[in-house]
């Protein structure tokens, strides 16, 4: 039996894992296949908790950093659980690893005044700027992911309830409510300067490219790029920012944790915990509030 090749074909038809995932679990299996391999036990179904110690250690000697020694460990804890299901193994050696908890990093996000900024940016009436002050409201105003965004299309708008029907990670609808910015900045974007981008293609998708074709996530980190180059900011931009922009600004005034979870589509409230930090514009306003000799 082709254990991995199984365990791939499970990962994305019964998990809904994207391709990209799969082939991360695929290559952490094969890094470990070839530490097999140059050890002289090549037999991945006899691993045992001493060959998971001495690849820990190997791992640590290749001067990997945590966060990728604890993403191959838990790649292959998923293997080892799945082969374990299946009663190809007795024991998942990989069950009792423990590693450091890594250290957490503050997402990056913009401020209110940085926001603005970026919008004054895209401030025009040319078909492209159309394009780019509509995208930015739904980037921001709804949380999407990049790849979320590119693939939107005109049926999943629906103009009266004001909310997007997004096809995130695992192939898992979600509803995003978008703003009156949004709407406005969409319906404008939508009858006037997608029309004159789209004159020689024909397709649903919201988002299009300056000649007319579906835009890709690449080609979104390219258009923010540009955005903020032309923005007062001296800062970089990464597509996911403004995601994390969004979960921010929504905690910071007052949404519950939850209600956060739910817009983002994260499945474990755990994934959303990392926006608990509060900016330092937050904990001045909550200063100046709540002691008395401020």
């Amino acid at each position: 039996m082709d254990w991995p090749s199984e365990f791939y074909r499970y990962l994305e038809v019964e998990r809904g894992y994207s391709k990209k995932t799969v082939e991360a679990y695929s290559r952490d299996f094969h890094d470990f296949q070839m530490f097999l391999n140059d050890t002289g036990s090549p037999d991945y179904l006899a691993v045992d908790h001493r060959d998971v110690r001495i690849y820990l250690a190997f791992l640590n000697d290749q001067n990997y950093s945590r966060n990728t020694i604890s993403r191959k460990i838990a790649s292959l804890r998923s293997f080892y659980q799945y082969l374990l299901r299946e009663e190809a193994i007795e024991e998942n050696p990989f069950t009792y690893v423990h590693l450091k908890k890594k250290t957490a990093k503050l997402p990056r996000f913009f401020y209110e005044q940085e926001m603005q900024a970026l919008f004054d940016a895209v401030a025009g009436e040319e078909p492209l700027q159309q394009r780019n002050r509509s995208l930015l409201e739904v980037l921001y105003g709804s949380g999407l992911r990049v790849s979320e965004c590119a693939n939107l299309k005109l049926g999943d708008i629906d103009w009266s309830a004001e909310v997007l029907l997004v096809l995130g990670k695992g192939n898992k609808e979600r509803y995003a409510p978008f703003s009156r910015h949004a709407k406005d900045a969409l319906q404008e974007y939508i009858a006037n300067g997608r029309k004159a981008l789209m004159k020689k293609t024909d397709h649903d998708f919201v988002f299009v490219n300056n000649r007319g074709g579906p835009v890709t996530a690449r080609g979104i980190a390219y258009i923010l790029d540009q955005i903020i180059k032309r923005s007062s900011l001296d800062s970089q931009i990464h597509p996911h920012m403004l995601r994390h922009t969004f979960a921010t600004h929504l905690l910071n005034n007052g949404a519950d944790m939850r209600t956060v979870q739910e817009l983002l589509g994260h499945v474990n409230l755990s994934s959303t915990q990392i926006y608990t930090h509060v900016t330092k514009e937050s904990l001045q306003k909550n200063y100046r509030h709540f002691h008395p000799r401020a």
